[in-house]
């Protein structure tokens, strides 16, 4: 299993990515990668999710390639099998820990109460997700967190972007945050990948 520590660690913020088009999957990945974004979380929210993981894990062997929206035991097995090399997650379940631990496979699973993060520390997982970051509290609430919780580290995801992220960088038990900003929509649809390129290299420069 990869750690979580190392993976969050290569860059400051993980694209999350949706993929409508199948064809768009890797040079948008590539443009990604060349930005300085090294870690790519593509979600399952489309048909084309799995697929995708399997097109950029070959297309970019080095790019640390991840599941997101990661819900079912089912999820995470073909997520592996797509060449998965870590998944994401919007909540968790003991189901869910389970199925991972079994693949072992590397889980960065949702929260956003102490309660849920307590439950999750039962099962050794020590870095999370916190979503929705900013409905969920944001700053001040991951600030509360860290006190009683000093051990957990965080990709807070949900309403972070470039006027917030370098806030929840600031916080010791923040390791990266996860954003869409840089996957702008007409670019990717006009196929202009060097606007996604220059998007990523500013937000590789947050760290």
């Amino acid at each position: 299993m990869e750690s979580l520590d190392h993976i969050m660690g290569l860059c400051p913020v993980i694209p999350v990515i949706v993929i409508d088009q199948p064809e768009q999957a890797v040079p948008l990945a590539k443009a990604l990668y060349r930005g300085g974004l090294k870690v790519l979380e593509v979600t399952l929210r489309t048909e084309y999710g799995l697929q995708a993981i399997t097109d950029i894990s070959k297309a970019l062997p080095d790019a640390v390639v991840g599941a997101g929206t990661v819900i079912t035991a089912d999820d995470v097995k073909k997520s592996k099998q797509a060449g998965a090399r870590f998944l994401v997650s919007p909540g968790c379940t003991p189901s869910l820990v389970n199925a991972a631990q079994a693949e072992d496979i590397a889980l960065l699973p949702g929260i956003n109460t102490p309660s849920e993060a307590m439950a999750l520390l039962e099962f050794g997982l020590t870095h999370l997700k916190f979503f929705p970051a900013e409905a969920a509290g944001g700053v001040p609430m991951l600030k509360s967190i860290a006190g009683p919780l000093p051990q957990l580290r965080f990709c807070p995801t949900g309403g972070v972007n470039p006027d917030n992220a370098r806030d929840y960088l600031a916080l010791p038990n923040v390791a990266c945050v996860g954003g869409t900003w840089m996957l702008d929509k007409a670019a990717i649809a006009n196929g202009d990948w060097d606007v996604i390129e220059t998007l990523s290299r500013e937000a590789a420069r947050l760290g």
